[in-house]
């Protein structure tokens, strides 16, 4: 009875009661006008009064970058797994020169607020977004802890808005200064850039805005300049570190300080043979010495070490000199004078032609 009741169902019959075929429900639908669609500022009034609207304008802003540098900053080389290295221009130690590196040192020497170009190499490409973060830091343990500052009287001339840093960058109009909020400390970041077409350096331009002698700044203690390759939520992918000079004349200061070093390089060098030689014995050196002669003590030799052949040929003429006087003297008989003995009573000998006191 079933069967005979579903094969006399037709799909075109009419649905019982309120339920009308999908056709006429579709055309009975009412497809609202764009205008009668609220906007935001409806939206708004709809909303709860206590309701703030900028809440997805603040979600869409991307968040401030903030350093996180160490109280007490690492200034150990770390090329880490992107091969980070750093180059300078090769200039010598003329007068003119504004500024000149020296390998021997690892120190910078430049002009105030000179142009100085640091050329940066990578192994392979660093994440995209990485920057390039520059931070000067005291050398000294004693000093270490300070916040490098430009000196009041350079400050006060200048009228930019980060006029208390000391480094600068040239050139670059992406450049943020940043003061950390933990340590006071004073960096400049730029993104970094790929190598242009020919090319495998990336050149920055950094500049010193202080001397090392100004007074209310660094006050001649010594600086050290860090230079690290960071993610851009602050993570360090490369480190290099250099120490730098700022002063008038930076060709003069290097060569007087690379003398230096070398003179101190060989003095430690002639202590450490002196040190490796074992001290004599007194007790046998004296022993030797109340058994040799003065003749022992003449066959002794020197060498003297002399500037100059003018010089050099008059010492020579005096020790020909003084050979040849040893020579006479050795072959010449000495004659030993005699003097005839005096009386014992206390009267004296008379001689031919001499009268006593009593004639």
């Amino acid at each position: 009875m079933e069967a005979s009741s579903l094969e006399n169902l037709h799909l075109s019959q009419s649905l019982p009661l309120s339920q009308d075929s999908f056709q006429e429900l579709w055309q009975s639908v009412i497809t609202p006008s764009i205008s009668t669609i609220p906007s935001v500022g409806q939206m708004d009034m709809l909303l709860d009064p206590a309701f703030d609207g900028n809440f997805f304008d603040m979600a869409m802003e991307t968040p401030a970058y903030t350093s996180s540098s160490s109280t007490v900053p690492v200034t150990t080389d770390h090329a880490g797994e992107f091969g980070f290295q750093l180059r300078f221009q090769k200039s010598g130690t003329a007068k003119s020169v504004t500024s000149t590196y020296s390998e021997v040192l690892n120190k910078l020497y430049c002009q105030l607020a000179k142009t100085n170009p640091i050329e940066m190499l990578v192994s392979r490409e660093p994440p995209q977004g990485a920057v390039l973060r520059a931070t000067a830091v005291y050398k000294k343990t004693e000093h270490v802890a300070d916040v490098v500052r430009r000196c009041p009287h350079h400050q006060n001339e200048d009228t930019v808005e980060h006029r208390c840093h000391l480094i600068r960058v040239e050139g670059n109009q992406r450049a943020q200064y940043f003061e950390d909020v933990h340590t006071k400390r004073h960096s400049v970041t730029v993104p970094y850039e790929h190598p242009q077409l020919g090319s495998e350096m990336t050149t920055i331009l950094l500049t010193f805005m202080c001397n090392s002698s100004c007074m209310g700044g660094m006050n001649r203690r010594p600086i050290l300049t860090i230079l690290t390759l960071e993610t851009p939520e602050g993570l360090v992918l490369g480190r290099r570190c250099f120490e730098v000079r700022v002063c008038a004349c930076p060709g003069r200061d290097r060569k007087t300080e690379e003398e230096n070093h070398a003179k101190s390089q060989n003095g430690t060098k002639q202590l450490k043979k002196r040190k490796s030689t074992p001290a004599p014995d007194t007790t046998s050196a004296k022993k030797t010495k109340s058994a040799s002669s003065a003749e022992d003590e003449d066959r002794e030799t020197f060498t003297l070490v002399v500037r100059g052949r003018e010089r050099y040929e008059t010492l020579k003429k005096i020790n020909s000199g003084l050979e040849l006087l040893d020579k006479e003297t050795k072959t010449k008989p000495k004659v030993v004078k005699q003097e005839a003995p005096q009386p014992s009573s206390g009267k004296r000998h008379l001689h031919r032609g001499e009268r006593s006191d009593s004639d």
